[in-house]
């Protein structure tokens, strides 16, 4: 054991991990409320690019990446104690929060003009929550990378969206996503 590790029992160390895998799925949950109101309606509508996943993937993609987030953040924690990964633990919060209004932004209000602005300040944030966490786990930090990879991979997707689907501040998108399917605003 490393000697500025904290000393745990396992049990604190099983409760640790319960309570951080449970937290990221909280998350997810509000999420995939979110995501449920528009994936087999106005999302299921839009034209998407060709290289847009099966609907079928991103489920089993996303519960992988949010039991890598708890683990990761657990492994953080284990590591070094809140108090002395506070900065990073708050980031990692952050992101988490971050992640969940991407879904209520791009499914929930169907804007993912709005999404796309968010996104990008939720890149960031696990971008530094993935340094902050090296310093205390190679291996949390290694854990994030899927996830900042997918997260990558979702900032762009909206921007392939053909014109004419969905609702789009011309100033984050230009003329990528103009107007509603449906002609609301």
């Amino acid at each position: 054991m490393n000697e500025s590790q904290p000393t745990r029992s396992t049990k604190s160390l099983v409760v640790g991990l319960v309570i951080a895998i449970t937290v990221c799925f909280l998350a997810a949950s509000i999420g995939g409320f979110a995501t449920t109101s528009s994936v087999n309606g106005w999302f299921a509508e839009i034209n998407k690019p060709t290289w847009n996943p099966p609907d079928w993937i991103f489920g089993p993609v996303w519960t992988v990446l949010y039991l890598m987030m708890g683990v990761s953040a657990w492994l953080v924690w284990k590591q070094s104690g809140f108090n002395k990964a506070r900065l990073a633990l708050v980031f990692f919060a952050v992101q988490l929060a971050l992640n969940t209004t991407w879904s209520v932004l791009f499914f929930g209000l169907r804007q993912p003009g709005w999404a796309f602005a968010e996104i990008i300040a939720l890149w960031i944030s696990i971008a530094l929550t993935t340094v902050l966490f090296y310093k205390h786990s190679k291996l949390a930090a290694g854990l994030l990378v899927p996830y900042l990879l997918w997260v990558t991979f979702a900032a762009v997707h909206p921007r392939a969206i053909p014109a004419g689907t969905a609702l789009v501040p011309a100033a984050f998108l230009g003329s990528a996503l103009i107007s509603s399917s449906n002609g609301a605003s």
